[in-house]
């Protein structure tokens, strides 16, 4: 557990936020900041429409997007997800979302 101001951060043994309701930007900086992303706050509008699509696209679907489509849906270069976040599943933690299971691993790592 990480503190962050007054509030808790709830992360489970891998890091990832216990609660996904809880997430807020602020936690989410916090998430970049422990996964070696960003040392700033608040993060960098491009950044957080990665992540805000993420996890809309993870409530509607229970999914991981399709890592090619997502900078399409957030309107930026085709290569964004890659320079914002080079591993997409420190993109998934940093949205606060639950941890992956083997199969949804399997599919974001190819």
């Amino acid at each position: 557990m990480s503190s962050l101001g007054q509030e808790e951060l709830k992360l489970d043994a891998d890091g990832y936020l216990m609660d996904p309701s809880t997430w807020t930007e602020q936690i989410a900086c916090a998430l970049a900041e422990r996964e070696g992303i960003s040392d700033e706050c608040p993060l960098s509008k491009e950044r957080m429409e990665i992540l805000k699509f993420v996890r809309d696209y993870y409530k509607r679907f229970e999914a991981f997007p399709i890592i090619r489509a997502v900078c399409k849906n957030v309107g930026q270069e085709k290569s964004c997800q890659y320079h914002q976040f080079p591993d997409p599943i420190t993109a998934w933690k940093i949205a606060g979302l639950p941890q992956p299971n083997p199969e949804v691993l399997a599919k974001i790592r190819h």
